[in-house]
């Protein structure tokens, strides 16, 4: 029974978010019931192509990273893969309609990430599209089932919703990723001489960003605005908790949210959208 199959793959890319992600896992349990296993078939998706550039370091990259690219697409194009993430991602991909595009989008996004370079503007905008705000769209694309003009309407500050997280990404895996991966993302920043002034310009930059993602989640359909603030409240903390951190300590340390302080800010956020101040 292809049913059993496909059973089967939705809870590979449920494990898959659960293992790899403790807060979006967390914000998902608070989308409405329908949403929730879409969400994890894009999060499956995402999270093996960035296994792939990010750890896979004794293996060839590049052809692995061709070989899921050519399999993502007769995945879509077929209807069914043997590979359980892809499986679960082409039928989300087909019931709501999420554009070719912006996959190859994300796709292209991961592929820069195969070279160590330092990113100029064109180049960062570039990867911010792909990394982050293309995922941004995708999961849209669930919140409002498909419905294109309500899409169009939220399109622009899912993106900036986006572009946030991954900035926020970026200063938090700022050790791991210079030191690590020898990859610089902020435009015109050399890390040698990173100090708090620079931080703070980087700091100014997400919080537009943030100022006007929050303005589209309070326009979200209400089965998928609580699971998405969710996600915001969570970032919005880390981003405090960087914010409160010196340069020279983001440089050399990662900045965490432990995972009691987390389930205290679901606990506290859901109150609040209980009481309807949310």
């Amino acid at each position: 029974m292809k049913e059993l199959f496909d059973k089967l793959c939705e809870v590979t890319s449920k494990i898959t978010t659960q293992k790899y992600s403790t807060s979006f896992s967390l914000g998902i349990k608070f989308l409405s019931k329908d949403l929730q296993q879409p969400i994890y078939n894009i999060y499956g998706f995402v999270r093996f192509a960035d296994e792939i550039v990010d750890t896979f370091h004794d293996y060839d990259k590049k052809l692995l990273l061709d070989e899921f690219k050519e399999e993502t697409h007769k995945a879509i194009d077929r209807g069914i893969s043997l590979n359980p993430i892809l499986n679960s991602f082409q039928a989300t991909v087909r019931q709501y309609n999420i554009p070719k595009d912006i996959i190859d989008t994300f796709l292209y996004s991961m592929e820069m990430d195969l070279t160590k370079e330092f990113y100029n503007q064109e180049k960062y905008e570039q990867y911010i599209l792909g990394s982050a705000e293309v995922v941004g769209l995708m999961c849209l694309k669930v919140f409002v089932r498909g419905d294109e003009a309500e899409y169009e309407r939220l399109k622009s500050p899912a993106m900036k919703l986006g572009s946030a997280f991954q900035k926020i990404n970026f200063l938090r895996d700022l050790k791991a990723d210079y030191h690590e991966l020898g990859r610089t993302y902020f435009p015109g920043v050399d890390l040698k001489e990173f100090n708090d002034v620079i931080k703070k310009q980087i700091e100014a930059d997400i919080a537009l960003d943030f100022e006007l993602g929050y303005n589209g989640i309070m326009q979200l359909p209400k089965n998928a605005r609580f699971g998405t603030y969710m996600a915001y409240i969570y970032y919005y903390k880390l981003f405090k908790k960087i914010k409160e951190t010196p340069a020279k300590v983001i440089l050399n340390q990662r900045i965490r949210i432990p995972n009691n302080r987390k389930y205290g800010l679901f606990i506290s956020s859901y109150l609040r959208h209980s009481l309807n101040l949310v």
